[in-house]
């Protein structure tokens, strides 16, 4: 049997006296799509960020396709196949779009240490930058500077930038966050089409994108889990409605 791709064990962060994340437990399968949700304040993105390497857990394990990562560095993380956008947009506004796409596929690579080439030399980075935002639905605008783009586009540049990686894991902060009805239309879809070869762990303030993607969704209150299960199950649950929407 292969190993789960997320196993978090009794996390926690804590901040001076407080409690972001209280002893959270969760176990994601390869493959999976799972969503956590709750109210501001809930700890989703503190617990992000101690899973991905972001911040340091004070107690509790984090692992990745089996192995212990709770001490790693970030980057280790993303060298097993972890891949992650950000609640907020994480671009160069004053780069292309090919540009920005073009650093990060060098950044990965030992072609990072040749200063002396300029970045046009490298023919196969900018035919992988053009598929990638083909990928995305930005399909001719690879000479578009950053800070001329929609902000829903940037969403979708941002998308690119994780799947560049090839993630066997991809980490979503809020991916619909800011967006016009339309565009998280775009977005959702889009998050929707991806290979089930990734597994997807994703935090959603918006409920009807948040259960429509989920295979199973986590449900955080103050730190803590109080309710995983099946979307069906989720909408059902009355402890859900009266903290999610009573702190809305």
């Amino acid at each position: 049997m292969s190993a789960a791709a997320i196993e978090v064990g009794a996390l926690a962060k804590v901040f001076g006296g407080l409690a972001a994340v209280d002893g959270v437990s969760l176990t994601v399968a390869a493959g999976e799509r799972r969503v956590l949700i709750g109210p501001n304040g809930a700890g989703k993105t503190t617990l992000f960020h101690c899973i991905t390497g972001t911040l340091r857990p004070t107690r509790g394990s984090v692992r990745l396709f089996g192995r212990d990562v709770t001490q790693d560095a970030e980057h280790r993380r993303t060298a097993l196949g972890m891949g992650r956008t950000f609640q907020i947009t994480n671009v160069f506004p004053e780069l292309t779009l090919g540009e920005n796409l073009a650093l990060a596929i060098v950044g990965t690579d030992r072609r990072k240490w040749v200063v002396h080439r300029p970045m046009e030399a490298f023919e196969s980075v900018r035919h992988q930058a053009l598929e990638s935002l083909e990928r995305v639905g930005l399909e001719g605008r690879a000479d578009q500077p950053a800070k001329l783009v929609s902000y829903g586009e940037r969403r979708q540049l941002e998308l690119a930038l994780a799947l560049n990686t090839k993630p066997k894991v991809l980490f979503l902060d809020e991916p619909c966050a800011g967006l016009s009805p339309a565009e998280r239309q775009r977005i959702s879809k889009m998050i929707a089409g991806l290979p089930r070869d990734i597994t997807l762990l994703m935090i959603e303030h918006d409920m009807d994108v948040a259960l429509g993607l989920a295979d199973r969704v986590t449900v955080l209150h103050q730190g803590r889990v109080i309710l995983e299960g099946t979307p069906d199950e989720v909408r059902a649950n009355a402890q859900v409605r009266d903290v999610y929407f009573g702190h809305a």
